[in-house]
C-alpha cells in the first residue's frame, strides 16, 4: 500500500473557513464537516486569522516608492561585461557583423 497523502489546502480556502468560523453562524464542527476539514484545524485557521488581524492595516497607505535608479553603475558593468563576451564570441566562431 502506498503512504497517505497529506492534503494541501490553499491560504484562499484557510481564509474562507476561518472567516466562517469567526462569523459563529455554524459550530466549528458543521464548518469542518461541510468543508472536509477537521474541527480542530478550523479552530486553529480561526486562530489564526484573530491573532494577525491587527497587523493587516500596520503598512503606510499611499503609494509606493518607486525604485527609479535601479543601482544605474551595476547595470552599466553587466552591459559591458555582456558586450565583451558577445565580442569573444563573435571572434572564436569568426562571424563578423
Amino acid at each position: 500500500m502506498g503512504e497517505a497523502q497529506r492534503k494541501t489546502y490553499t491560504p484562499a480556502f484557510k481564509a474562507k473557513v476561518g472567516l466562517e468560523a469567526i462569523r459563529g453562524v455554524k459550530t466549528v464542527n458543521e464548518i469542518g464537516q461541510d468543508h472536509g476539514v477537521h474541527p480542530a484545524q478550523v479552530g486553529q485557521w480561526k486562530k489564526a486569522i484573530l491573532e494577525q488581524a491587527g497587523t493587516l492595516f500596520e503598512k503606510p497607505r499611499g503609494p509606493k516608492p518607486v525604485a527609479g535608479a535601479v543601482e544605474p553603475d551595476r547595470l552599466y558593468g553587466e552591459i559591458g561585461r555582456l558586450k565583451m563576451e558577445l565580442d569573444w564570441l563573435k571572434k572564436k566562431s569568426g562571424i563578423s557583423l
